[in-house]
């Protein structure tokens, strides 16, 4: 009984490992990606989606404008969950 507790336990702790927002891994993450919708999302997406894939185009800037958002809010996250300083 004592080792199928102890099973549990390790892959718990190897489950929350994967998810630690405080490691390096993650900080980098979250503020690279937070920096790509924020800046690239409203540019080079929009570009991209009018020329490349003809999208309409006004389809193609509330989409970057939806990136945008989503960028903005990924930034408060990180900034209000104190992920970064």
């Amino acid at each position: 009984m004592g080792s199928l507790t102890t099973k549990k336990e390790k892959t718990k702790v190897r489950t929350t490992a994967r998810l630690d927002l405080s490691s390096k891994f993650w900080k980098t993450f979250l503020t690279m990606l937070a920096a790509f919708l924020i800046f690239a999302g409203p540019t080079y997406i929009v570009y991209a989606l009018i020329n490349f894939l003809k999208m309409d185009y006004t389809l193609s800037m509330v989409s970057g404008i939806i990136l945008f958002i989503i960028g903005f809010a990924l930034i408060l996250y990180i900034i209000k969950n104190k992920i970064i300083t």
